[in-house]
């Protein structure tokens, strides 16, 4: 009788600087219910403990290994890990995060039914005050779907993380996948390269807790650098060649005015104190991207398309201005019918077009 064999899993783990989390991040991934999983732990020239954590845990399970390289980032790190993995299926974790018990169980069930090139499931905000699922994140994964295309929902291209994917090995190879090196923000480019080039599965189960630092270290709550915003515009116009690509002006459309724009918001709110150097980088992204669209027409919420429009003409002060009274409001902006009630003392009305001010019927 032939015995089935359950694929083989490689987890790449990159490591540096997260003696604190690190145990915990393979504690849970030893503790998955599919036990057929090689765990590879990237050094990536870490300056603490974080590779004699690993070492310890590798001499307790032979399922951790840990390679070791010169401090080149997480891309690079995650590069060296994939060129170590030997298994079927492959799979990212960062190691100050967490992975349910039966994520990797469910993503491979998902594919060994499908057939498709990945799955993707979605995830949860470890927070101090505990697990939260974000809205988006939900809405995109719902409902399931099975051997989905990006033309079919190019809104999953809104779905950027590393983490909470399984790729085919096969396939990932066969496509030349890699993570860009140097850069923050390097899920992006590679995930939306995925999208673009295979049939994915979309679960609605949670397969990964995200943990939200509170000391502010991570790259994402690091957004009034200079060098951050260059690394997201370069990401941002590295993914959006690759749609461009494509060829497909639909998908387009969307990954323009819903994906790229999504997250502008969290740099709007930087626009008061920021100094000329980086706001003429973000004019400058705006326009590379949007070129002849306008953030008017994006789906940004109703105050950040004006904050954009503003952007879009060069009125720092009054982008600034905006901002400082929005982020003071108790609850949502005023709005008088359908259009915002901006006072004049902090804008003048007459000086922006009405579409600018424009409030849809949904909002």
């Amino acid at each position: 009788m032939r015995v089935h064999r359950a694929p083989l899993v490689s987890v790449v783990v990159p490591a540096y600087g997260v003696e604190a989390w690190l145990g915990e991040c393979l504690d849970s991934l030893l503790a998955q219910e599919h036990r057929a999983l090689e765990v590879v732990v990237v050094d990536d020239g870490s300056p603490d403990r974080s590779a004699a954590i690993a070492e310890g845990y590798a001499a307790r399970d032979d399922r951790v290994r840990v390679v070791r390289r010169p401090n080149g980032g997480l891309g690079a790190a995650r590069n060296t890990g994939v060129a170590s993995a030997t298994g079927e299926y492959l799979a990212f974790a960062d190691s100050d995060d967490v992975v349910p018990p039966a994520a990797y169980a469910t993503l491979v069930a998902a594919l060994e039914r499908s057939g498709s090139d990945f799955a993707t499931g979605s995830c949860v905000r470890w927070e101090s005050d505990g697990l939260h699922e974000p809205p988006w994140m939900r809405r995109l994964h719902t409902p399931p779907r099975r051997g989905a295309t990006v033309a079919e929902h190019p809104e999953l291209l809104g779905d950027v993380f590393a983490w909470n994917k399984l790729f085919r090995r096969s396939w990932w190879d066969a496509q030349g996948l890699s993570w860009p090196e140097g850069v923050r923000y390097e899920d992006q480019p590679t995930t939306t390269r995925a999208f673009l080039a295979g049939r994915f599965d979309v679960l609605d189960e949670v397969v990964y807790h995200w943990r939200i630092r509170a000391e502010g270290t991570s790259i994402t709550q690091q957004r009034s650098s200079l060098a951050d915003l260059r690394d997201r515009a370069a990401t941002k116009l590295d993914s959006l060649a690759a749609v461009r690509a494509h060829g497909d002006p639909d998908v387009e459309a969307v990954f323009v005015d819903r994906v790229l724009a999504g997250d502008l918001h969290r740099y709007f709110v930087e626009i008061p104190g920021c100094d000329d150097a980086w706001w003429h980088l973000l004019r400058g992204m705006v326009a590379d991207i949007w070129t002849d669209r306008s953030l008017v027409d994006s789906g940004l919420p109703p105050v950040h398309r004006l904050v954009g429009w503003l952007v879009e003409q060069d009125r720092r002060e009054d982008a600034a201005a905006v901002i400082r009274w929005f982020l003071a409001l108790d609850g949502p902006a005023p709005r008088a019918g359908r259009r915002l009630a901006v006072p004049p003392e902090v804008l003048d009305p007459a000086s922006v077009p009405p579409s600018a001010l424009a409030v849809r019927p949904h909002e």
